[in-house]
């Protein structure tokens, strides 16, 4: 054998040793790449439905979202008129009522009847201290005091 037949041997081999790895290379591209088709369409699968349901629970959401928004509107108006109202009673009968009270009490004073007076309440009796569980008359208090 001369030494080109040897060096086309040699070529031949590698030439014969890259294909073999190119070629499970590629099987194994083939491999993953199914793989990941079976990936995608499993996901793709179970996907739609989820955005389905997602789509449906974002409707009924902004449905609520809209009766919220129409109670707190008419909370707000309902509220607005108690304010009206209160305030609307306030300046009618306020008045009127602040003048007839005033007057029951200057009739009252005028006529003489008792009422509910610092001056017109019943002195106080003694007043009585507990300690540990027994009553201490006023008198000796003040000598437990002084």
């Amino acid at each position: 054998m001369s030494g080109g037949e040897v060096a086309g041997i040699l070529v031949a081999v590698f030439w014969a040793i890259l294909v073999s790895f190119l070629a499970v290379v590629l099987v194994r591209l083939a491999q993953v790449l199914r793989a990941t088709t079976k990936l995608v369409a499993d996901v793709t699968d179970q996907a739609v439905p989820l955005l389905a349901d997602a789509s449906t629970t974002v409707r009924s959401a902004r449905t609520q979202l809209d009766r919220v928004d129409a109670i707190a509107s008419d909370v707000q108006e309902v509220t607005s008129n108690a304010s009206a109202l209160s305030s609307t009673v306030a300046s009618t009968f306020g008045g009127p009522l602040v003048k007839v009270a005033a007057f029951g009490y200057g009739v009252r004073k005028a006529l003489g009847k008792p009422g509910r007076n610092a001056e017109d309440a019943p002195q106080q009796t003694s007043r009585r201290t507990v300690i540990v569980g027994r009553t201490v008359p006023a008198a000796r208090r003040r000598k437990q005091k002084g």
